[in-house]
């Protein structure tokens, strides 16, 4: 079960999303927090699994909130679900540790799977938001090693937002393994997490 917490300063978006998740099996919904102090509260004494949460907030901000929650509760993994897509709070969000980068409009399909896929160890951007990174990112010199073909096969898994044990299931490898494979790749597109990966691959033509 998929321990949720639900934050925005919207009562109707809190009460769909609710509605929309706790009809599903494999979740349940532990809170819900209109304000990004109230999410750092809940988050420590609940513990969720993944919150989703909103960047405009009254009083502390969704950016500074995601320090706060993962300080509070370190195994809680965070999307960011917002109508905004300027740079800075992109940015901003990410580099503070958020997972997954969703905006308001997203199909209730696209939200469930991306909580699975950020739950399960993975991250996911929407495309739009994928495309800024892009742009942020800029050309570097990738490593003159090339990827191999076990690690082609691993990364191309990655940015269709496979989590390593889906990827070790799939191949038929352990999951130690696929960790060892990812860990090879971020050295070798001089990478830091999985988005930036993908980003990264995706501008060399690598995917």
């Amino acid at each position: 079960m998929i321990r949720l917490l639900i934050v925005d300063d919207h009562p109707i978006v809190r009460e769909g999303l609710a509605a929309i998740l706790e009809g599903k099996e494999a979740f349940t919904v532990v809170g819900e927090a209109a304000t990004g102090e109230e999410a750092v509260r809940l988050s420590a004494r609940e513990r969720p699994d993944v919150v989703l949460l909103d960047l405009e907030l009254p009083g502390m901000g969704g950016v500074e909130a995601i320090g706060k929650i993962m300080e509070a509760s370190p195994s809680t993994r965070i999307i960011v679900f917002t109508a905004y897509d300027t740079d800075e709070r992109i940015f901003g969000a990410l580099e503070a540790g958020a997972k997954g980068y969703l905006l308001k409009g997203t199909s209730a399909q696209e939200i469930v799977r991306a909580i699975q896929i950020v739950h399960e160890g993975g991250s996911i951007l929407e495309p739009r938001v994928a495309a800024k990174v892009l742009t942020r990112v800029g050309p570097r010199r990738r490593s003159s090693r090339e990827l191999s073909p076990r690690e082609a096969e691993v990364l191309r898994l990655v940015a269709q937002g496979f989590s390593n044990k889906e990827i070790a299931r799939t191949l038929r490898i352990t999951e130690r393994t696929v960790k060892y494979h990812v860990t090879s790749i971020y050295n070798k597109l001089g990478a830091e997490n999985r988005a930036q990966a993908v980003a990264l691959a995706s501008q060399h033509g690598l995917l």
